[in-house]
């Protein structure tokens, strides 16, 4: 490594940790926290703050007392707010345009440590077997206690994610912009409203996957759609399902702010769309 390089990285280092606090549940857990706007606003793991007693320390030493703003446990995200301005906030990346590979930095204090650095690159990016559908940027990079709610960043140091825990030797990471909408107040994802199975349909001589519908949610958009139990998705957009994922891809990707998704689904035999507005 060169020197210039070397230098670069460095300052990259000591810029991420001025935006990363400590965060103090109580006497004993310490856990961490990003910066994410200068006056105040704190984004952690919901996990670090199960209790009301919080306070913030800042790289310089300041210590504050803190709010919890906001908390969503199945998203592992909480909000705290604290009275300072001026605080060296981070700067955020886009996780959309992430790509396995990436070189990657994780901020932290693990184990008593302040500020500690890590690296490692992009293993993956997507949902993890056992934790639902959400998405997650997963990376190889080394995390111990004290690591959670601190960022991932990219090499130009824009925050890309906020750490949560290991999964399979993996860093798993919220990004960046789920974390934007948890603040919005949006939900992870709209919800379509179904349980569904994949069952073979014969198309054209061959088979292809269907989303064979076994229940739909009262109240939910499926049913306001008119989704029925024993409807069979074949396709969104016009374009055929793969695997049973492609339908929370399809999902997810609906326009905000309408969230409309047009279905093609098999209903007794004869091939029907609907067009469904998802909750947001």
């Amino acid at each position: 490594m060169n020197g210039a390089l070397a230098a670069n990285l460095a300052d990259l280092a000591e810029t991420l940790r001025r935006s990363t606090v400590k965060v103090r549940e109580g006497r004993h857990g310490i856990g961490s926290g990003v910066i994410w706007d200068s006056n105040g606003l704190i984004v952690t793991n919901s996990h670090v703050v199960q209790n009301r007693t919080v306070s913030v320390e800042t790289s310089d030493g300041r210590q504050f007392p803190a709010k919890v703003k906001a908390r969503n446990p199945q998203r592992d995200l909480a909000a705290l707010e604290v009275k300072a301005t001026d605080l060296p906030q981070t700067t955020k990346g886009h996780s959309e345009r992430l790509r396995v590979g990436e070189l990657v930095f994780a901020l932290g204090n693990p184990m008593g440590l302040t500020g500690a650095v890590a690296t490692g690159v992009i293993h993956a990016l997507g949902p993890v077997e056992g934790l639902e559908h959400q998405t997650w940027i997963q990376a190889d990079v080394r995390l111990a206690p004290g690591n959670s709610g601190g960022p991932l960043a990219d090499a130009r140091g824009r925050v890309i994610g906020v750490n949560s825990m290991i999964a399979r030797g993996l860093g798993l990471a919220v990004p960046v912009d789920s974390i934007e909408r948890f603040l919005r107040g949006e939900k992870e994802q709209p919800e379509l409203g179904v349980t569904i199975e994949p069952v073979a349909v014969p198309a054209s001589g061959r088979n292809i996957l269907g989303l064979l519908v076994a229940e739909v949610v009262p109240g939910s958009a499926a049913q306001r759609a008119g989704l029925r139990r024993g409807d069979v998705l074949v396709s969104s957009g016009r374009r055929f399902f793969e695997q049973p994922l492609d339908l929370l891809t399809a999902i997810r990707n609906s326009p905000p702010p309408s969230r409309r998704l047009e279905l093609e689904l098999l209903r007794g035999g004869k091939q029907q769309s609907v067009e469904v507005t998802l909750e947001s």
